[in-house]
């Protein structure tokens, strides 16, 4: 079977490169709406899934998997779906550097890796500095909703966001638009997870606003 050209769609891809300071979202987006970020996009199944369900929302992914990367700006693209823009970068970086101030919505993370070896933690994206970064970056009452299936890693996101108890409460996680009825975010790697029986474990984060 011949290999599936993937075309670049450069309506869709966003440079790393050409984003200078902070992200002008109303301007990679060509109006100003709700900005949801999923870190670690994947092959792309919840952005295409969510952004077909919300219209009216503008949705950013990142990956840092080139092929994966490619495999979205395709997928994407070839369905038309104006309210998603892709970018290869390091997240963290990239949102500590190039997100402003309240200018987000919701942050999706859906399976990250959990560098399960104790000398790989702090590689790990839920960290104490990143959980600054989405503070500072959504909007009152922003929401970051995560899924994993490693039961370590679930802990220990709990355990990191107890450290900012006056920054954000726990809320109920946001099922995504393509879950099915047995599933939790409905990614690729979910179904794959499930088909291994793995449990899925879901929690979501919601900022509390600062009342000063």
């Amino acid at each position: 079977m011949a290999k599936k050209t993937l075309k670049e769609f450069a309506n869709i891809a966003l440079l790393a490169d050409e984003i200078v300071g902070k992200i002008d979202f109303a301007g990679v987006f060509g109006r100003k709406s709700a900005v949801h970020i999923e870190v670690g996009s994947g092959k792309g199944t919840f952005l295409v899934n969510q952004a077909a369900a919300q219209p009216d929302v503008n949705f950013l992914g990142i990956e840092w998997a080139n092929k994966y990367y490619k495999f979205i700006v395709d997928r994407v693209g070839r369905r038309g779906l104006e309210n998603v823009r892709v970018m290869r970068t390091e997240a963290a970086s990239f949102i500590a550097g190039n997100v402003g101030d309240e200018t987000v919505d919701c942050f999706h993370i859906y399976f990250p890796d959990p560098w399960p070896k104790k000398r790989h933690h702090k590689r790990r994206f839920i960290s104490a500095a990143n959980v600054e970064q989405f503070y500072r970056c959504l909007k009152p009452a922003g929401i970051v909703n995560i899924a994993t299936d490693h039961q370590e890693y679930f802990q220990w996101m709990g355990e990191t966001f107890d450290g900012f108890k006056e920054k954000f409460e726990k809320v109920d996680f946001v099922k995504p638009a393509g879950a099915t009825e047995d599933e939790c975010a409905g990614t690729n790697f979910e179904r794959k997870y499930i088909k291994e029986n793995r449990a899925i474990y879901t929690t979501a984060f919601r900022k509390i606003p600062n009342k000063s």
